[in-house]
């Protein structure tokens, strides 16, 4: 039978959907559901009922993140695909959820339809890709599966309420001093599928495209700090207004990704003013910086830039500046036999389809480290994501479904 004739329902993949979306629902449409939270555990739960009805072997590793494997009959290195189960606060019902249910639906349909795989295939959950709680362990599931997580992290990463990465993984019965046991060094191949979080497929109008690269990102919290003072007896010429300064550097800093043009972007994403009060020139003001290019050489351009312009506005206004990097995450390219592999099997399957870089940082970047990755992107409604208003057709979610199931089934029966 071939594969092109498998069956993807898209009623039980809405109703998978929905079901999922309900934990941690936040508004209308929205799901609050941050790593290591009660919403997390009872996700995971359900995720884990699904698999064993599909007659997946599930466990759970040392940080969290939930296996389904369906053992293949010669052995050697699994083929894996699946995405994060965490959200943004509040996120919507598919932003990483998404990649889960398709892993899970793609292979559910290949064991009904074919039986027992030649080479073992496994769905995925991975935890805090967002960083939505911990805003220094993002990829923190895929960061540990290969190797990545040192163990001292477990210490040093705090949420926003100061609570450490290590005592809320003991309160959801995981050990931290056992991060290392998530270590893996059997995957073959990572095929994550994600809505798309962007405008370019809808202006195309296509369903589905194959990503050829996941751009490179930098995650920097600059603190500008001057002198606070009376917001009216104070002359404009003898300040040192780190609003001022955070004003012009952010407006700078944005410019340079426009001058730069596509795919550069830059984002001013959190600000925090000190005293923070109507009449007061503040004492300081903190701001995240996240700029992002898939191209190595102008991606250091990119930065260079942001940085020369920070010091010299920090100079000339007389304010001190501190930043540090939170993280810095190289680009990366998908491996070229399986990006082939993909273009192939929606060319077999009538699917069309446009090849693109991945402006968002992905679960798979990580996976890169130990295994061949690719990704299938599926058209996001207005490019909107990280909002609860986030939404992908059911047509066009089978269409990457069918698409991730016919390249599963090459690489694995």
């Amino acid at each position: 039978m071939a594969v092109s004739a498998l069956d993807i329902d898209g009623s039980q993949v809405e109703r998978l959907i929905l079901e999922l979306g309900a934990i941690g629902a936040h508004g209308g449409t929205g799901v609050w559901r941050t790593v290591y939270s009660p919403e997390w555990v009872e996700a995971n739960a359900l995720l884990a009922r699904w698999f064993e009805g599909a007659g997946l072997a599930v466990r759970q590793d040392a940080v969290g993140n939930l296996w389904g494997r369906l053992p293949g009959s010669e052995g050697g290195k699994s083929i894996v695909s699946g995405s994060h189960v965490d959200t943004q606060r509040p996120g919507g019902r598919y932003d990483g959820a998404l990649g889960i249910l398709a892993a899970f639906v793609a292979v559910k349909a290949l064991r009904e339809r074919f039986g027992q795989p030649k080479r073992t295939l496994e769905v995925v959950s991975l935890c805090e890709e967002e960083g939505s709680r911990f805003p220094t362990a993002n990829f923190w599931g895929s960061s540990a599966i290969t190797g990545r997580t040192r163990a001292q992290d477990v210490d040093t990463v705090v949420d926003f309420d100061g609570v450490r990465i290590a005592d809320a993984m003991r309160q959801v019965g995981l050990d931290p001093g056992r991060i290392g046991e998530a270590v893996r060094d059997d995957i073959a191949a990572f095929i994550e599928l994600h809505i798309e979080q962007g405008p370019i497929l809808e202006a195309a109008g296509l369903p589905v495209a194959i990503v050829e690269a996941i751009t490179g990102m930098r995650h920097t919290e600059v603190c500008l700090t001057g002198v606070q003072n009376h917001a009216g007896a104070f002359p404009m010429d003898l300040r040192n207004d780190p609003m001022a300064g955070f004003a012009e550097i952010a407006s700078g800093l944005i410019d340079t990704a426009h001058r730069m043009g596509r795919p550069a972007v830059t984002t001013i994403g959190r600000c925090t003013v000190a005293p923070n009060a109507g009449a007061v020139i503040p004492q300081s003001v903190t701001f995240t910086i996240d700029a992002r290019h898939p191209d190595l050489d102008k991606r250091r351009h990119l930065y260079a830039t942001h940085d020369a312009l920070m010091r010299e506005v920090a100079q000339r206004r007389g304010l001190g500046l501190e930043s540090r990097v939170l993280f810095n995450h190289e680009p990366r390219l998908s491996a070229p036999h399986l990006v082939a592999l993909l273009k192939g099997a929606a060319g077999e399957l009538d699917i069309p389809t446009l090849t693109m870089a991945s402006g968002a940082g992905h679960d798979s970047q990580q996976m890169a480290e130990i295994a061949d990755f690719a990704m299938i992107f599926v058209r996001s409604k207005d490019g909107r994501s990280h909002t609860p208003e986030e939404f992908s057709s059911i047509e066009d979610i089978v269409a990457g479904i069918r698409v991730l199931a016919s390249a599963l089934h090459k690489l694995a029966y």
